[in-house]
């Protein structure tokens, strides 16, 4: 398989009589290229690869490539520039995280539609001054 299809959950925070509770929501599907076991060894393929497992800040930054403002995972080990933006299948990545519904095997649909409501959940973080991370696991 030259794909990885996973999970996006927004992690929301209420606070109720002193105390915080947190939930995840489902948002969307996410497409990566193939996930390769780094621990034990394996190596990574330029823009065939899916990102290590960590935890990354997430920001929103204007891409020169694709012309306009994405997010962009931050520290991510041996890998850099990598955007979360639209697409359909795993040569759309081209290293990166691609948004939208697995509704067919190998692919995300709608995936613009996916991109605005991310974008538009990772401003209104931002906006409230709160940090944006994702969790690859």
């Amino acid at each position: 398989m030259n794909y990885t299809i996973g999970k996006l959950y927004i992690r929301t925070e209420e606070v109720e009589e002193f105390r915080t509770y947190t939930s995840d929501k489902y948002l969307c599907d996410t497409l990566e290229p193939t996930w390769r076991d780094y621990e034990h060894g394996a190596c990574k393929v330029k823009g065939k690869s899916a990102i290590p497992e960590g935890r990354y800040a997430v920001v929103i930054s204007y891409s020169p490539r694709f012309k306009e403002w994405l997010p962009i995972l931050l520290g991510v080990p041996m890998f850099s520039g990598i955007r979360i933006h639209a697409g359909n299948t795993a040569k759309d990545t081209q290293g990166c995280i691609l948004v939208g519904r697995n509704q067919i095997v190998g692919k995300v649909l709608d995936s613009r539609k996916w991109l605005y409501e991310l974008k538009q959940k990772i401003a209104k973080a931002k906006d409230k001054g709160k940090p944006v991370w994702i969790t690859i696991k």
